[in-house]
């Protein structure tokens, strides 16, 4: 027996102007109820604060806020952190890293509410909409899938408003907002205004978390972090569970001006962007795990590794996480990170994460290897051999150039 699907969509909602715009127009374009899904995922109080009434407001039949916080962290986070990704080097995926725990959610109330339809309030420009998309076709196929920013004909915030207004639907937006900003436990990003111009520098305005590295204390701070199977497991000798971890680094870390990148990214669609990122906590976290690396890795695993983390960043990056491919990335990760465990202590100043000492009992470093002084252990004359036939391709085929001239 098949149970007839409801005629609801559930709506990705953020409370914004482009979500709070979407819901009278589904009702109006599709004849659909709309549930209202809100996913807690580490963004401003402020911003969910009455979230629940605003969404009724505008239409929506039901409002459901989810707390994602720590499946966030524990389930994306920390294993990504594993793998050393590094979306083109700098960027440590706070946007792109959040759609996935965001979309399994929402198909999960979906297909609870026996809902027809997905929708999500993404641009026709940007990353997002693949993303959502990508997660929900892995995960429910059979959903319809709406996204007005490809479909009605608003093309501006000033007609958005305007759209709210005719309806006696209220915003606190207002024409004059410059920035768009993306905010979660992990990061927060600030794109448009003055920062589509790349050769205008960002202003103070453009950075919400982290203090201006040249405003900070002048006493460096020094941190001792514990690591285990590549996962942060304490701080100052304190044990404290994953988004307890974050919510504490994010904090040190903001005082003294870390995570602020500034970065001209490559969009999946082509498109290039630019965008001012500030992960504080991440970047510690980041450059403590990758710091016992070097204490652990063979040289060989260390570029694996690497080889891993570039793949894991355009696999996030481009909205895969639910794929085989991803799966098979993080299992890599995982079986290299069972060694990685050790402390690490870290110096914060002024904008830098400087590890200053570090230690593991699985470190492959040994000082009576390495010393420049006088040892007992390491013979010199063996590097001979190694050099012989190392070196004996390129012995052969200068031989042959050789021959040939001679020929």
């Amino acid at each position: 027996m098949t149970t007839t699907k409801k005629n609801t969509v559930v709506l990705a909602y953020s409370g914004g102007l482009d979500t709070s715009a979407i819901i009278p127009w589904i009702k109006e374009n599709y004849s659909y109820e709309v549930i209202a899904f809100v996913a807690n995922i580490g963004q401003s109080e402020k911003d969910l604060i009455d979230i629940k009434k605003k969404a009724i407001y505008s239409g929506a039949k039901k409002c459901y806020i989810y707390d994602l916080r720590y499946d966030f962290v524990t389930k994306y986070i920390y294993p990504m952190l594993k793998t050393g990704a590094l979306y083109e080097k700098q960027y440590l995926l706070g946007t792109a890293l959040a759609r996935p725990v965001i979309a399994k959610a929402q198909v999960e109330l979906a297909l609870k509410t026996n809902s027809i339809a997905l929708c999500h309030g993404s641009t026709g420009k940007g990353n997002d909409q693949i993303r959502f998309e990508m997660a929900y076709t892995a995960l429910a196929p059979n959903l319809k899938i709406i996204a007005p920013w490809r479909e009605w004909n608003i093309s501006s915030r000033e007609e958005l408003i305007t759209y709210l207004k005719n309806r006696n639907i209220p915003t606190t937006t207002t024409v004059e907002k410059i920035y768009s900003k993306d905010e979660n436990c992990w990061h927060i990003s600030t794109e448009g205004g003055r920062l589509e111009d790349p050769w205008k520098s960002p202003k103070n305005e453009c950075w919400s978390w982290t203090e201006d590295p040249k405003k900070t204390s002048n006493n460096p701070e020094k941190i001792l972090i514990s690591i285990k199977n590549g996962e942060i497991i304490k701080i100052n000798n304190k044990q404290l569970n994953p988004l307890e971890c974050l919510n504490l680094l994010n904090s040190i870390g903001s005082r003294h001006g870390i995570g602020r990148i500034d970065i001209v990214e490559n969009r999946l669609i082509g498109i290039k962007s630019r965008g001012c990122y500030e992960t504080p906590g991440g970047t510690i976290m980041n450059i403590a795990i990758r710091a016992i690396e070097q204490l652990v890795l063979d040289r060989e695993s260390f570029k694996w590794r690497e080889q891993i983390g570039l793949e894991m960043s355009y696999a996030i990056y481009d909205g895969r996480w639910f794929t085989p491919l991803r799966k098979s990335l993080q299992c890599a990760a995982d079986s290299l990170s069972y060694f990685i465990n050790g402390e690490v202590v870290l110096e914060l100043y002024k904008g830098n994460v400087i590890p200053i000492q570090k230690k593991s009992h699985n470190s492959l470093y040994l000082k009576e290897y390495a010393t420049f002084g006088q040892d007992s252990i390491y013979n010199q004359k063996d590097a001979q051999g190694f050099i012989n036939l190392y070196s004996l391709s390129s012995r052969i085929r200068s031989l042959n150039k050789n021959k040939l001239k001679d020929e």
